[in-house]
């Protein structure tokens, strides 16, 4: 395993669509590693592929409940809504509020190709869709209908 830099906001990758995962083999097995890896050190909950410069439909997540893998995945219900704040590990500093789905329900494959259903609610499904967001070349900055002082988050954090 190997950290890999995370793209900043302004690198133009992060504006494209990522192409879907063909080939579930080794070399996708160690980007999956990679990013979970570099998700961890840089203390995230999620990583999407083009946020290490991989134009692929992949993503890591982790919320507290053990690392999941979603390739080629897609949201295949969605319901409620929440508005919540959110940050992102290529906007550094940077944090607004975003309306997401409240329960979602994605379909995916694991690294072996087989496929995968989780049904999420709350910050899972928040996260999952951030992440997703960036498989189509989105930020949350780019839908945040606020954006937060960064001070007060912070002050909120130490509490």
């Amino acid at each position: 395993m190997a950290l890999r830099n995370v793209i900043n906001k302004n690198d133009d990758i992060l504006r494209k669509k990522c192409r879907t995962v063909e080939k579930f083999d080794g070399r996708l097995h160690m980007l999956l590693d990679d990013m979970a890896e570099t998700m961890y050190k840089a203390a995230g909950v999620g990583l999407a592929a083009p946020q290490v410069g991989i134009l692929r439909r992949a993503v890591v997540i982790d919320v507290g409940e053990g690392l999941v893998e979603l390739i080629n995945p897609v949201i295949t219900e969605a319901k409620g809504s929440q508005r919540d704040i959110e940050g992102c590990l290529s906007c550094p500093g940077e944090w607004g509020f975003v309306e997401r789905p409240m329960n979602i329900i994605v379909e995916a494959f694991n690294r072996h190709g087989e496929e995968v259903t989780y049904k999420c609610s709350e910050y899972f499904a928040r996260c999952v869709c951030h992440e997703l967001d960036h498989l189509d070349g989105k930020l949350f900055i780019d839908i945040a209908d606020e954006m937060a002082d960064p001070d007060s988050i912070e002050e909120e954090q130490q509490k």
